[in-house]
């Protein structure tokens, strides 16, 4: 896209155009980077630079006293192929599924794009064929709020088509917002794993200086040719770059907007790390792989909710959604609680065929149901409890039991047996994520 008229002026005059190295001089300062494409969000009247420390600055037209070229850019190479499979080395499958983590730099203009070819994905992170033989694809390329039960079993079938074919391990590039819940749902339909399903995301994009989509991809392509047959999530294990935590797929939870190590087990402890250096270290507990082949159970019941308690809740509301749905869950308050006037409604959903799962709110702990008068009223009622499953990960198995079974005896059975490590039997200090 063009700049508007002042700004390509300027540009003009200094045969100037994006990706050509410039200095800008501009009320008494002087700034050297790379001139930026325009785009729908610039100002009508700013030239946006890309800074050497990777920053982006945008100045305003009528304030740059002089711009003259220090570099011309250089075309942008073509779409590379990856290379033919080194003798030795592991072949890891990269099923790519969107995100930030999914983009690269055009070093000619410092743009950041999303890649729409595996092999842009691949070539953001060169190193990764220093690792393993890569064979990638794009799966699906969306952003992970638009992810629907659907893409998860598409993904659990290509994975589990990649393993059965012979890949060490499959890496998954995914957005960070709904990671936990496709982790989870992986963990679910995912059995007798000859390999490490590997979901990985970035914080921060590629064109950001404290980017860690490079170091969590790296990270993640050394953990799939581990000895490891689980589905995991690896991520920043803290705000620098020593090392990447490994966390057990239905244990996982986002627990800040923006940080590198937004990332926490909760009620569990990571099951492994990854140094800087590429050495992954794994706790005893974790899952081997098996000798498979790896079986896919996909039957799922999309038909669940997830209702967060608030004070002044309505019965109403709760009567509502329940109308609608096969199984809902609540996050209740602190052991599972949720106000007196909401549990008649609940009682009616149970009856009428809808399994109701209690967890908490606060995330990290057990549901106890027998502690409180209110608690042992949401027994009574028939409401499940949900032990110590975080609320996104009861959501995914109740739509995985619902979609085996709807007998209310057999849906509280199965939500109280430990699947994918989503239920610890016993938390102690160290599980509790600071």
């Amino acid at each position: 896209m063009d700049y508007p008229r002042k700004v390509q002026a300027i540009l003009d005059r200094a045969h100037a155009g994006p990706g050509d190295g410039v200095r800008v001089t501009a009320r008494g300062a002087t700034y050297e980077g790379v001139v930026m494409p325009h785009h729908g969000f610039s100002g009508e009247d700013i030239l946006t630079v890309k800074l050497g420390n990777g920053y982006n600055i945008g100045i305003v037209a009528g304030d740059v006293e002089a711009l003259e070229v220090s570099s011309k850019g250089t075309p942008s190479k073509a779409d590379r192929r990856l290379p033919p499979p080194s003798e030795g080395r592991p072949t890891v499958a990269v099923l790519g599924t969107g995100g930030t983590i999914a983009s690269y730099v055009d070093y000619r203009t410092g743009a950041v794009h999303p890649a729409v070819t595996a092999e842009q994905l691949v070539f953001s992170v060169p190193e990764l064929l220093e690792v393993c033989n890569v064979r990638a694809r794009m799966i699906f390329s969306v952003y992970s709020e638009n992810l629907k039960p659907d893409h998860w079993r598409q993904l659990a079938r290509e994975t589990a088509s990649e393993l059965n074919g012979g890949a060490t391990g499959v890496v998954i590039p995914h957005g960070t917002d709904t990671l936990h819940f496709t982790t989870a749902a992986l963990a679910f339909m995912l059995r007798d794993l000859t390999g490490p399903v590997v979901v990985v995301g970035a914080q921060r994009s590629s064109d950001r200086p404290s980017s860690d989509a490079a170091p969590n991809l790296l990270a993640a392509a050394h953990v799939a040719t581990a000895n490891l047959g689980e589905v995991v999530a690896v991520m920043h294990g803290e705000t620098s770059d020593s090392h990447a935590d490994i966390h057990r797929g239905a244990k996982v939870r986002k627990m800040h907007a923006s940080r590198r190590d937004a990332f926490r087990s909760m009620n569990d402890t990571p099951i492994g790390r990854v140094t800087v250096d590429g050495k992954v270290e794994l706790e005893g507990r974790a899952l081997p792989r098996s000798k498979g082949p790896v079986r896919v159970d996909d039957k799922l019941d999309a038909k669940v909710a997830l209702l967060t308690f608030h004070p002044g809740q309505t019965p109403e509301e709760v009567e509502a959604l329940a109308h609608d749905v096969h199984g809902l869950v609540i996050a209740g308050t602190g052991l599972g609680h949720v106000a007196q006037d909401l549990i008649p409604a609940l009682a009616r959903a149970a009856k009428d065929g809808v399994a109701v799962v209690m967890t908490t709110q606060t995330l990290q702990g057990r549901v106890n149901l027998r502690v409180y008068d209110t608690g042992r009223d949401l027994l009574k009622a028939g409401v499940i409890g949900g032990e110590d499953m975080l609320p996104e990960t009861a959501l995914v198995k109740l739509m995985w039991v619902l979609g085996h079974t709807r007998e209310p005896a057999e849906v509280a059975k199965a939500m109280a047996t430990n699947v994918a490590g989503e239920i610890n039997p016993t938390i102690g200090l160290d599980e509790f994520a600071t």
